[in-house]
This record gives structure tokens, sequence and C-alpha cells, in this order.
């Protein structure tokens, strides 16, 4: 693993949590909603192990209000970016019916390794978890399992590896990551779909290169849809650059 390398999967494996780091991560807020730029390297909410996570952390986004907002949905771990919360009971709910509407726009990007056979098209594959695997939650492609689809485009390439987004029309568990996995080109840093099966306890030599870029909710009607998007975490700004990337 070459230094840089060590150095982005340290940064991604201790996010900063302070309160000033969690308010500088705002990215958008009304009366309704955050949108705050989840760092990589932590679950959303506590897991089985009840260990250090993001809920965790949300007190310091009261904004004067009596209560600590609430996931509106829900990122991998390992997944930077764009992660709405509720800022009150009746917000959430009225997040959560969008959600479950699919009137929610998501836009993924992802670092693959190799790249697809065509330059975007449509991946329409059912998921279900596997049965087999009782230590982590493990999705595959299956007949009976859920629908799941999703949009793609490549956006660029360079030294084996492609720039990749990801538009989920559906909100399937590792939707994306399995899915990139099914064309043959899974998400560099994948410790659980990429290639060669890693074992649960050996991590990859890299961080995940999957990052939630934007996020579209019309959550007033008679306003327009509101639009965030979240910068481009560090450990993902070189290899996009060489993918192509001007920012």
């Amino acid at each position: 693993m070459s230094r840089l390398a060590r150095d982005d999967k340290a940064a991604v494996l201790a996010p900063d949590l302070s309160p000033a780091a969690m308010l500088a991560r705002v990215l958008y807020r009304d009366a309704l909603m955050l949108v705050i730029d989840k760092p990589a390297g932590i679950p959303v909410h506590a897991g089985p192990g009840r260990g250090p996570n993001l809920e965790m952390y949300l007190d310091a986004l009261r904004f004067g209000l009596p209560q600590i907002p609430a996931l509106a949905h829900r990122l991998d771990r390992d997944t930077s970016g764009c992660l709405v919360l509720g800022r009150h009971r009746r917000a959430l709910a009225r997040l959560g019916r969008l959600f479950a509407a699919g009137l929610v726009t998501k836009v993924y990007w992802a670092v693959l390794e190799g790249a697809p056979a065509e330059s975007e098209g449509l991946i329409a594959l059912p998921l279900r978890k596997r049965t087999d695997d009782k230590r982590r939650w493990h999705m595959m492609v299956h007949p009976e399992g859920q629908s799941a689809v999703t949009d793609f485009r490549v956006l660029g390439s360079s030294g084996g590896r492609s720039w990749v987004e990801f538009r989920p029309k559906t909100g399937r568990t590792h939707q994306v990551r399995v899915h990139a996995a099914a064309l043959g080109c899974p998400v560099v840093g994948d410790p659980v779909y990429g290639p060669g099966a890693v074992p649960v306890k050996q991590a990859p030599d890299e961080p995940l290169m999957l990052h939630a870029r934007a996020v579209t909710l019309p959550l007033y009607e008679k306003r327009e849809p509101i639009t965030v998007e979240a910068p481009v975490p560090p450990h993902m700004r070189a290899v996009l650059k060489a993918c192509g990337l001007e920012a």
C-alpha cells in the first residue's frame, strides 16, 4: 500500500466528529430538514456491536430546537456524502413519505475496478439478503429478491479504473455496490463485493470509493425541488482528477 493510500485510509477510519466539525458538515438547513456531508468510516446508527455511530454526534445539530434531528434514510458505514435528517417528527414523516414513494433523486459517484462494457445503461437485478452469512449484511442478485433498478453513466477513466455516476431508482441495501459488482466492476475498496472474496476481518488496502454526491427532494409543494451536493471527499480526489474531474 502506498503512503498516500495509508493516509487516506487512516483519515477515513478516524473522522473528526467534534461539534465544530459536525456544524461544518451541514450542507443545507431549513425549518424541516438538514442535509449533512456524512464522513466515511462511521455507521449512521448503532448496529449489533453498539459501537460509535453518527447518531451519537447529532446533538450539535439542533440549531435551537429541543429535539435532536433524526435520520430520514441511511448510508453505508464507509460511504460518504449527502445524508438527509428530519428536524422534528412531522418533518421526518414528510421526508419518509418522499423516500417511500421514490420521489427523492439520489446521485452517487464511484470509482470502479475496470470499466463497464457500455458507457451508460440501466441495471435491473433484484436483490435479497444472503441467508448463509449471519455475520454481516451481504446482499445478492436473486430472481426472488426485491426489485432493484439503477441507472449508470461512465464519466471518465484512468489506469484501469473508471469514474461512474449511479442513480438508484430503488433503495435496497448495498444496491449500488452489488449492481457495480454485477457489471464486473466492483467499487474500489469494497470488502464485501470486491474481487477475491475478501474475508470479513481483512480490510482492503484502500477505503471504499463510493460517495453520495447529490440528493434532490420535492419537499415543498409550491417551490422548486431542493438539490444539495456534497464535495468530493479527500480519499477520492486524486483518482477522480486522474479520471477527468476538473474541480
